[in-house]
């Protein structure tokens, strides 16, 4: 039995620079809140309002932005196949044309339009995620049993995202969305956000949450392995929303998709 996000209390974290998080303090339902540390560094990890929406797209937005330079090029230095494969079509160039300055272009070329179709598929998410779930939170997060969005406050001003959506077939939920504004980095917010999620399922009766990520920094990886996730799978052929799947653009644009779970408890 599951209960409505609305009865979980709300939660304050305070992070150090180092990422770590000290740990959460809960106050009890309907006792007054306590009042803010008198820290720079408090984060509070509240529920979405609408006042929100703005700053919500906004990281939402640039965090995926972020990803274009990182498929294009760091995530080429993760696929031996396609290294390979540009290696022999530059070789080919040069068989071909026997010009060594259309050879010497031709590596420069093919980065090119790694680049250009990173940013067409990345836009076509975009308009995607922002015309779905993004568009009305409320009714995505907010509204359903067993699902929340929460926003990462800091000095005031939203500086992080993170969902939880509740999945009944198999009694786990799911962290969605998490995001973090590039200026706020390094204070542990996104290991903050990410035990919030943790902590909402455990309330909740959850048996597992599980994630999905197309991201190529080791960092945030690194981050769910840290909040105790392990990887299940991972696949070199995942159909982001927004792909044709046309040739030019799987010879250009191949992103890798990796799974993770935590098991709360066993069923």
């Amino acid at each position: 039995m599951h209960f409505s996000p609305k009865m979980v209390c709300e939660t304050k974290i305070v992070a150090d620079e180092h990422d770590a998080i000290p740990g959460t303090k809960k106050s009890l339902c309907g006792a007054p809140p306590l009042p803010p540390l008198p820290r720079k560094d408090a984060v509070f990890i509240r529920e979405f309002e609408r006042e929100d929406r703005e700053e919500v797209r906004r990281i939402f937005y640039e965090g995926i932005m972020e990803r274009i330079p990182n498929s294009a090029f760091r995530g080429f230095r993760q696929q031996p196949k396609t290294q390979c494969l540009y290696a022999l079509l530059t070789v080919m160039c040069f068989v071909v044309t026997k010009s060594v300055t259309l050879t010497c272009c031709a590596p420069f070329l093919l980065m090119g339009a790694r680049y250009y179709y990173s940013s067409k598929v990345i836009h076509n998410y975009l308009d995607y995620a922002l015309h779905t779930d993004m568009a009305d939170i409320e009714a995505y997060y907010m509204k359903p049993t067993g699902s929340c969005f929460w926003v990462a406050v800091l000095d005031g001003r939203v500086v992080g995202i993170v969902a939880a959506q509740g999945r009944e077939e198999d009694n786990t939920v799911e962290l969605r969305r998490m995001s973090v504004d590039s200026r706020y980095r390094g204070k542990g917010i996104a290991k903050a956000l990410g035990r919030r999620v943790l902590e909402f399922a455990v309330r909740n009766n959850y048996a597992a949450v599980i994630l999905g990520t197309t991201a190529v920094k080791l960092a945030a990886h690194k981050l769910y392995e840290s909040l105790g996730f392990r990887q299940t799978s991972q696949s070199e052929d995942y159909r982001l929303p927004g792909m044709s799947r046309s040739p030019l653009e799987r010879l250009f644009f191949q992103i890798r998709y990796s799974r993770y779970r935590l098991q709360i408890r066993e069923e």
